[in-house]
Order: structure tokens, then sequence, then C-alpha cells
């Protein structure tokens, strides 16, 4: 039930067969603790048996209409909670059903009694259920259906095997677990080859064969041609042509419910059902079906790839020429789904093992670029199988190398990458060989090894010139200075690419662009940075999402960098998506990482932990060092934004002291201010902002811990010493106040004021609320133990202005507390109403924009999100409030306002104003 929130009185809990409606229901009845929960099943054998069984189940009587049932619903929650689970509501009788959906809608308004439908969504809702909320379960995502298989098989799976299942799954719960149960203990461990394909037809109609029962003849083979048609797209296109499909039917077909029928096309409302009706088909059947599409194809003028495709399929030995023909059709322009299938058919046709192979790697590239990232590793394993030249060895490496560097072992895909380098170097093309070695560089980047990312960088110029490999060559050379620590090398090479990139010098292609932001991260140019992220965004076509998440990655650790939190969060939850769609679980890993650093500033310690384990799950498995880097740095944030600083310590000083076990290279030195705060808080170094302080906090650790004390204090120093260094190169704007502070926290009190002072000046030149209200923060503290407590009561104000413009409500209460010992009242803010508190922060923005009259799109503009994002989050909100309708959201929002005039002395309130509002206005 992770994600789900019921709040409506009545729901609709829908999903394809297998998805877990009936265990939803059940773990909802074992969370409801305020009441009474009940569980209904009924004869369906029986008329009106829904009616009766739920009558009985609340201990009621006999009787019809949806007032008695309503009253007796009432009568069972008139001293409790109740609520109500009917699994397989559409299975009802007519009547019942009727009765049911009308209480239903009668319920709202009540508190006490709370209905959970569960129909079937392989068909339509039931017109009796239309219009009540619905709760559609979503597929499992890559890492949830691992996690699943682990506790189902007590981690005995094979990591190979594993895959293969839960790429099979697609995200079916109850699919994963048949062909699990198929597997022999050998064949999970790995130790037996498993059978092929790990979802057969007895599992597929096992699980949706019971959805086409009372199907005719003639709507079997509708429902198989349009299974048919969509089998080579791999999601491209979820919608057949209904004329093609239904050419040569005789009389007209009635279009069977697990059909839906728009705008002269056909699609099924199940993937599950689809896979189901084409794998159980008898083989000639399938055949029947293909040929039937190739011939309705041809009679239109088409020979293009679609009807090469389905009449490679319409025969066992399809004639001589089929896979050339295939092969050419798959080289021109189209999605790269069926490109894909017709280089794997043409492949599986070849006699000769040079193009066997030629053609499976080709599969193998358009598979990737689809986001199907196992299918590419599957069909690289069988174009791996033959002796072939060196150049297509190279080409299979790379490709290889490629994949396993988006969902894989990085130390894994750095070793296939350089082979390809090696193998493509001195070609007529310079392209490969760089494309390689630089995504060599990107798996050793990833895994934090400094000496392998200059291994693999390429030297000197392209003999062929610089434009021979756009980008390519600045990157290089900039990245090696960079790693070199030749500062002023690296600002100029990876300063060209940034502007020969956005003045047009450059090809206007995503991988362009995805170079130029990655350097103008790399120099701490967030403005541009954010531009070039975006351009890879718009130039993103027929990728599959693979770029898209890719840029988000860049983008959101953009805003991060620029303390944009929110905006981050909305960059990060898009790239996720798009990583899960295209089954990049390394890309996934960094977007969590990002997801835990934005909950670490405005969301509690629960979510942090959240999207910490999901990176750090994927991080250590694959060898990601900056993503565990990352993830480990926002658990400690959130410990330290906590009041845990001792944890925080604990948890930040391997990653930033010298060592083995330092945090990725580029990355420790973000982690260093929190280290320093929170080992200065803990009373481990002896932080300026103790002492001679009256006897306030300078007593502690004493006798055995002043060793201790004394020799982290050094480490401390060191630590900073060498962020001073890091902070020099500009490539964080926000590191020079950053460090001032950090000295600040372990000065002498004669110089401690004059850093802050300079600290805050240097927070002016560079933009981000949480930085500064950090430093506010940590001056107003050392203010107050000085007991300088007007100057400190400005300075929490200010600090508390700042964490809540951002957000951050853990920091905003340190301020609170800070303020609350200096006398001074500083509530919390009492602009969220219950329901309102428990939206994410983009929730509650957009909800609050819809609130106000604007538009889906002009939301969109205003927070420089796309519409689909407001759209899922508006469905997300609507769902987690309860609500239907935008007047309601309205409503719900205006109750939740502060009163306009408020009144009392609260700081950061729309109370009224005190001496420390009017001093930070």
């Amino acid at each position: 039930m992770t994600g789900q929130t019921i709040t409506a009185p009545a729901r609709v809990v829908t999903g394809e067969p297998g998805c877990g409606r009936t265990t939803f229901l059940a773990r909802a009845a074992r969370a409801h603790r305020a009441g009474a929960a009940v569980s209904v099943a009924a004869d369906l054998a029986v008329p009106d048996a829904g009616l009766r069984a739920l009558l009985r189940a609340v201990e009621a009587a006999d009787g019809t209409g949806p007032a008695v049932l309503l009253d007796a619903l009432h009568a069972a929650a008139a001293h409790a909670p109740l609520l109500v689970c009917v699994d397989d509501a559409h299975l009802w009788d007519a009547p019942s059903r009727a009765v049911l959906g009308q209480a239903a809608r009668r319920l709202r308004g009540t508190a006490r009694v709370s209905l959970l439908l569960s129909v079937a969504g392989h068909r339509p809702v039931d017109p009796e259920f239309a219009g009540l909320p619905v709760i559609r379960l979503d597929p499992l995502t890559p890492a949830e259906a691992a996690a699943l298989l682990d506790e189902v098989t007590g981690g005995d799976a094979d990591p190979a095997v594993r895959d293969d299942l839960v790429d099979a799954a697609d995200g079916n719960p109850a699919l994963l677990l048949a062909m699990a149960r198929r597997l022999t203990p050998a064949q999970l461990r790995g130790h037996r080859r498993a059978p092929r394909p790990p979802a057969d037809a007895a599992s597929l109609t096992g699980l949706a064969g019971g959805c086409l029962t009372g199907l005719t003849d003639a709507q079997r083979d509708l429902v198989l041609r349009v299974a048919a048609a969509l089998t080579d797209l791999d999601g491209e296109e979820e919608r057949a042509d209904a004329r093609l499909v239904l050419r040569d039917a005789r009389t007209a077909v009635p279009v069977p419910e697990v059909l839906a029928s728009t705008d002269g096309t056909l699609r099924f409302h199940s993937d599950l059902v689809r896979r189901a009706v084409y794998e159980s088909a008898p083989p000639e059947r399938r055949r029947a079906a293909h040929r039937a599409l190739a011939e309705a194809l041809e009679a239109e003028g088409s020979q293009g790839l679609g009807a090469l495709l389905h009449r490679a399929r319409a025969s066992a030995t399809p004639p001589p020429g089929t896979a050339d023909a295939l092969a050419e059709a798959a080289a021109g322009p189209g999605p790269h789904g069926p490109r894909c299938a017709a280089y794997t058919r043409a492949a599986e046709l070849a006699a000769d093992p040079t193009r066997r192979a030629e053609w499976y790697t080709a599969a193998a590239e358009h598979a990737l670029l689809a986001g199907r990232a196992h299918r590419a590793r599957r069909l690289l394993d069988a174009a791996r199988d033959h002796a072939v030249p060196r150049a297509l060895r190279g080409r299979i490496e790379l490709a290889r190398g490629t994949t396993i560097l988006h969902d894989g072992p990085v130390d894994e895909a750095r070793a296939s990458l350089l082979l390809a380098a090696r193998l493509l170097a001195g070609a007529d093309d310079p392209r490969p060989a760089r494309t390689a070695a630089l995504a060599a560089a990107d798996a050793a980047w990833a895994a934090g090894d400094a000496a392998g990312c200059l291994q693999a960088l390429p030297r000197g110029e392209d003999p062929a010139g610089r434009d021979a490999v756009p980008s390519a060559a600045d990157y290089a050379h900039g990245l090696r200075a960079l790693l070199e620590g030749r500062f002023p090398a690296a600002a100029r090479r990876l300063g060209r690419l940034v502007a020969d990139t956005e003045t047009g010098e450059l090809p206007d292609v995503p991988e362009t662009s995805l170079r130029a932001a990655a350097a103008a991260l790399m120099l701490g140019d967030l403005p541009a940075a954010r531009r070039a992220g975006t351009r890879a965004l718009a130039a993103d076509h027929g990728t599959g999402g693979g770029v898209a998440a890719l840029a988000r990655e860049y983008l959101a650790y953009t805003e991060l960098r620029a303390g944009r939190h929110a905006v981050a969060r909305t960059h990060a939850e898009e790239g996720l998506r798009a990583a899960h769609r295209t089954g990049r679980r390394n890309t996934a890993a960094h977007h969590h990482a990002a997801l835990a650093l934005a909950a670490s500033v405005d969301s509690g310690l629960a979510e942090v932990a959240v999207h910490a384990r999901a990176a750090l799950a994927v991080a250590r498995r694959h060898g990601l060092v900056q993503a565990a880097t990352l993830a480990e740095w926002a658990t400690a944030r959130a410990d330290l934004g906590h009041g845990r600083p001792r944890e925080a310590a604990d948890r930040l000083g391997p990653l930033v002291r010298p060592g083995p076990r330092r945090g990725h290279f580029a990355v420790w030195m973000s982690a260093v201010p929190c280290y320093v705060e929170a080992t200065v808080s803990a009373g481990r170094a002896d932080g300026g902002d103790r002492r001679d302080d009256g006897g306030q906090g300078g007593g502690r650790e004493r006798g055995d811990g002043r060793q201790r004390e004394g020799g982290e204090a050094a480490e401390v120093v060191a630590v900073i010493e060498e962020f001073a260094r890091w902070a020099g190169f500009g490539a964080d704007p926000q590191a020079p106040a950053q460090l001032l502070r950090c000295r600040a926290l372990l000065a002498p009190p004669d110089r401690t004021d004059a850093l802050y002072r300079s600290a805050l000046g240097l927070h002016d030149r560079a933009d981000g609320d949480f930085e500064r209200a950090r430093t506010e923060l940590s001056y107003g503290k050392w203010l107050r133990r000085r007991r300088r407590l007007r100057e400190a009561r400005d300075r929490l104000g200010a600090a508390l202005v700042g964490f809540e413009r951002c957000g951050a409500r853990a920091w905003a209460e340190q301020a609170r507390a800070e303020l609350r010992a200096l006398g001074v009242s500083a509530g919390a803010r009492t602009g969220t109403a219950p329901g309102l508190s428990g939206l994410t922060p983009q929730q509650l923005r957009i909800a609050r924009w819809v609130a106000e009259g604007a538009t889906n799109r002009e939301v969109a503009l205003a927070l420089s999100v796309s519409t689909r994002t407001v759209d899922y989050h508006l469905r997300k909100t609507f769902a987690a409030l309860g609500v239907r309708s935008r007047v309601e959201l309205a409503r719900l929002v205006e109750r939740a306002q502060p009163p306009p005039d408020g009144t009392g002395t609260e700081i950061g309130t729309s109370g009224g104003h005190t001496e420390i509002d009017r001093a930070h206005p």
C-alpha cells in the first residue's frame, strides 16, 4: 500500500489481473485500527447474494435498496469507524451492484463508514460504480519487483535469473511469483539453464485466461489479430488500426470487453491479457493472424517494415531473401521497437554467423534506444556467441558496455568499453572509438575511480580534426585537466565546450547538450548547466526516455547545487519515472539519491530513508560510489537537521576524511560543511561557538574524551583546508560562504563575528535561501551563547524566514527552538490543514495554484515543469485528499489558509509583525 492514501468514503480499486487487488484490500483491512474492518465475499450463483452477504457481514437483517444498506452501515459504525472491503465487486449480480454503487455515492460527507470496492482492470468499470474515485494499482517498479523476489526466494536467485524474471514480469507481482515457482532450486540459483521464455503460455493464461471466457470464435480471432498487430511495437504504440484488423471480417464483430475501441483503433485494457492471448494461441493461429495483417497492409499498397514483419511471421519457413529484406527495411527511419524486432527476426533467419551477430547487435542498439536495456543485453549475449571480425566485435562490446553502464556493475561496463575502444582504434571513423573511451571514463567516474577515469580518457587531438567528434576533444581534455588539478586549463576547455554548444557551433543533438551540462556542472556555471540540460530534453527524440532520464539527473543536481530543492525534486521524480520506464537502474539510483538530498531539506527522516535505501541498494550492487556518497550525505544532513549531530558526524566522518572509505572524489567536498557543523555540535571539536560561553556546553566530553576530541579537531581542520582548495576553483557557488562558516565554527571568539559577517556577504552573491539560512542559524546560536541577545534574535529570525521560504521544516524548527530559548514566540506556520499536511511540497504548491484558478498550463509555466507533471501531481493530490473537482480542492485550500489579520508575535508566520519582522522584511 506504499504511496496509496485512503481518504474518500468510497473508492474503487482496480488494476490488471495479478496486480494485487485482493492483497491491497487485505492490507487495508489489517491497517484499519480505528474500528472494525469487514471483508465480504458472495455466492455468485445466487441472485442478490452480494447485498445479502454484505448485510450479514454487518449483522443486519435482509432487505433491498440503497437506503436499507446505508442504514445498516451507519448502525454498524455507530460506536467506531467501519471499513468495508468488497473484493471482485464486478462479479456481483447486477441488482446488488446497483444498490452497492448508489450507497457508495451517498456515503460522501460521512467520516464513519469507508468502502473499498475492487473491480477487474481488464475491462471498463461497471456503470454502477461510475463516478466513484478510483485507485489504480500501478505495476511494481523493477526495484520493488526484485525486492519481492528476494523476499519469497530468501535471496537465493542468481542476479541474471532475477533480472530475467523481473523483466518478464513487467511489474506484475502474481506473474513474477508464478514464474519463480516454475524454476527448480538449481535453475533459480543459475546452476541450470532456466526455461525460455520465462513467462510461458501456462503462466500467462493462469492469470489472465479467465478474462477471455465467453468469447465467440470471431471475437477470439479479433483479439488475436489485435495482439499480433501490437506484438512487434514493444510499447511504442498501444493501439491497432481497427480497419486493418477487421478488413476481411464478413459480419460485424462485437468488440469484447477486453478491448477498448476509440477513434478507429483497438487496444487491450490490460497488457497481460494481450500477452496471454498471443502466447496461448497455437502457432498456426498466430501465423494466420500475421498473414491476415500482412495481406491487409499489402492490399493498401504498403511494402514497409510492418508488412515485412507480419509476412516473416506468417510462415514457419519464410522465403529466401526475407532476412535481407527485413534488415534493409530496419536500416531506414522509424520507431525503434519495430526496427529491433525486424533485426532480431533477420538474425534468427540468417545462415551466416557474421550477419547473424551483426543483426543481433543492431537489434540490441535499437532495444537500448527503445528503453529495453534487459532485452539489449540478451541480444548482445546472442551476438557474442559467434566469432566475428575485429570491428564488429568492437561494436558489440561498445553496445554491451553502454547497456551495462546504465543498468549493471560499472566496473564490468568499463571493461567492455575499454575493450571496445581498443578494438575500434585505427578505424576510418574515429567516433566509435572515442565514444567508447569517453563512456569508459563515465563508468570510472561513477565508480569513484579517478585514476581509472584518467586512464580511459583519450589523449591527443583527433587526427581528422576537432570537428570529427563534436564536443568530445574539449570534454576529454577539460576533464583530464580537472582531475590532474590544472584548473585554469580545465576551465578553458570545458568553458569552450559550453560556449560552443550555446552559440550553435556544435550540432544540436542530445549527446552534445549532455556533455555541455556535465561540463557546466564541473565549472559551477549553474545557469549554463540548466540551459544545457533543458536543451537535451528538447532535442530528445526516439530514445525511449533514456536521454530524458539522464538530462533530468543533471538538472536535479544543478537545482540542488543552486539550493532550489523543490525544482530538483520535480526533475528527480520525472527522471526516476523515465529511468524505470527505460530499464536504467543506475540512473534511477542517482535520482533516488537526488530525492534523498531534496528530502533532507524539506521532508522528514522517513522519506529520506526510503530514497537513500533505494539508491544504496543499487549503488552497492553495481559499484556506484557517486550515488552512494550522495545518499549517505543526504541521510547525515537529515540527521543534522533533526538535531542528531552525533549520528551525522559518525556517518560523514568516513566520507570526508582521507582513507579507503572516503566518498566519491567529486562529491565528498560538498559534505564537508555538514561534517564540520555536526562535529562541532556534537562536541568533538573545539568550536568557537562554545568558547568563553559561561558554561553552556563547554564541559562536554571531558576527561578521556579530550584526547579523542583533539584528534578529531585536527582532522576537521585538515578537511577544511582541502575544502578551501576546492572552493577556490569556483565549481560550487555556495562553497566560499560555506568555507567561512566552517572557519567561524572553529575560530576563537575574536574572529568568529567577522567570519560570519563575511560569509553572509558572500551568500549575497550566490542564490540559495537554504545555505544562507544555515549560516544565519549558526551565527544566531553563537550570538545567543555570547549573550548578545538582540543580535541573536535578528539572525535567528532571518534564519527562520529563510528556512520557511525553502520548506526546510526541521531546520526551521531548530531556529524556533533557539528563539524560544530567547523568550520569543516563534510558532509553526498555521496555513496547512490536516488533509494538506499529507501532501508533498510540490503537490501543495500545485494545489494552491489551482485553488487560485490557474489552469494546468499556467501552473506548469509558473513552476517550470511540464503539463504532464502538473496533471500527475494533481491526480495524486485529488486521490490523497478525496476530492473530485477543482472547486472542492479550492474550498479545502481556502479553509486551510490562516486568518488575514492574525494576531500574536510570531516570527515567520502571517501574524502580527515584531521587531525581527521589521528588521528582515
